[in-house]
């Protein structure tokens, strides 16, 4: 069990102790260690932080993303078009974008524990009542406030983990908590996709309800007592400084861009793919088509190999590495064969975690002060571009078939490619006028 929390602070405890000795074992040369009581993997409460915020992040992209393998369903019950079924997915998405930034800074004040348990309540709660929607405005709505809600997660998470785990476990932690993720969207799908095939999708709604109490229950017992967070109040013309200072880095908008551009593609492809293949010519079962959703076990691969291409061939080499099997990908999906469409998908999946994995690592590394907004901001354009993505792929599919959403999704790459190269030109300038400087 972790040492009862008297109040003091690390440094009150210090000083109030006796001098270290030299042996480095004895309790006064811990207490001098500022990490000495954050968790650590085999010690008192990390296995339990650990499971708790897989749980969150299981409950997180399970919700999130609950309607899109069930957006077929949903239009012929309610008689709408692709493009106003796609909604359900956009507006939780484009809610979290929305909420991300504000709900960071009630972090600061409020905690990140009690942060995120609120969300997970409140979402989990919403989606009891989303299956029981009457209408399609009625759903839409629903969605936009759980994601709204669920911003709390990404924008705690993170700082939670960063401010409790010594540094030498944080990306062992960080990572449990992003598989938590892949595995809440992934399986979330796949899910819905069999309920639906059964039970209809409202039932299969309902399913991911239960799976979102289940895990907020998990969380709330499991989620260790946050000792080392200090509140502080950020004030409207403060985050406007700090939001406005990240947005004047001419590299952090280039981040912010690919990374909204590559989920552009990622959402149109993945909220519109349901309904090409229930349709001729595959004529494909709702279950089938959820589980296709499996694929993102690809994007674990491709993001874990992200580091390793960065190291080789660079950042922006690794971009342009990201952006070409994504392109391949979308032109091998207008083959009209089921082979043909799944390997596209793959490429797809894998290109964009890639990307994604290269934008978001290097905006931590480039923002100097005030990573967490930083970090936020990148959320915020990823989820817009989730949210643009759905809504113009579904657009695109109604108005020109699968053919559309391939052009909008190949505009999407050729502008993270443009800009790749924009960066690419202004640092080989760079390193003109820095060689002519030194032969001067």
């Amino acid at each position: 069990m972790p040492p009862a929390d008297t109040g003091a602070s690390v440094t009150d405890r210090a000083a109030a102790s006796p001098p270290s000795s030299t042996d480095p074992s004895s309790p006064s040369a811990a207490v001098t260690d500022p990490e000495s009581d954050k968790l650590r993997p085999g010690g008192p409460g990390y296995r339990r932080m650990s499971f708790a915020l897989f749980a969150a992040g299981v409950a997180t992209f399970a919700l999130l993303y609950s309607t899109q393998a069930l957006l077929p369903a949903i239009s012929a019950d309610l008689h709408v078009a692709p493009d106003q079924a796609s909604w359900t997915v956009s507006a939780a998405t484009f809610g979290l974008a929305l909420g991300v930034i504000p709900l960071s800074a009630l972090s600061e004040r409020f905690g990140r524990r009690t942060l995120m348990t609120a969300s997970l309540t409140v979402a989990a709660v919403l989606a009891l009542l989303v299956p029981f929607a009457p209408s399609l405005g009625t759903l839409i709505a629903l969605r936009a406030v759980q994601g709204v809600a669920l911003a709390g997660l990404p924008a705690s998470a993170m700082a939670f983990l960063a401010e409790e785990v010594r540094a030498k476990a944080l990306v062992a932690a960080i990572g449990l908590f992003v598989a938590g993720n892949s595995i809440g969207g992934m399986s979330g799908r796949i899910v819905t996709g069999w309920v639906a095939q059964a039970w209809g999708w409202r039932a299969a709604l309902g399913a991911v309800g239960v799976l979102a109490v289940v895990c907020a229950v998990a969380f709330r017992l499991l989620v260790p007592r946050a000792r080392h967070f200090a509140a502080r109040s950020v004030g409207p013309r403060a985050l406007a400084r700090t939001l406005g200072g990240h947005l004047a880095d001419p590299l952090l908008r280039r981040l912010y861009a690919i990374g909204g551009l590559f989920m552009t593609v990622f959402g149109a492809v993945y909220t519109v793919i349901g309904y090409r293949l229930v349709a001729e010519p595959f004529n494909l079962p709702q279950g089938i088509v959820g589980s296709i959703f499996v694929i993102y076990l690809v994007g674990t691969v491709s993001s874990a190999a992200a580091g390793k291409l960065v190291g080789r061939m660079g950042r922006r080499g690794a971009l342009y590495l990201a952006v070409g099997t994504t392109t391949a990908g979308l032109l091998l999906t207008l083959i009209t064969s089921v082979g043909a469409v799944l390997a596209g998908l793959v490429l797809i999946t894998a290109g964009f975690f890639a990307g994604h994995a290269v934008a978001s690592s290097s905006v931590s590394r480039t923002a100097k002060t005030a990573r967490a907004q930083a970090s936020a901001l990148y959320q915020c354009a990823y989820y817009i571009g989730s949210s643009l993505g759905g809504a113009l792929g579904a657009a695109a599919f109604h108005a020109a078939g699968w053919s559309g959403t391939v052009l909008l999704g190949l505009a999407a790459m050729v502008g993270a490619a443009g800009i790749t190269l924009y960066a690419t030109r202004q640092a080989v300038a760079e390193r003109r006028l820095l060689s002519l400087g030194k032969a001067a």
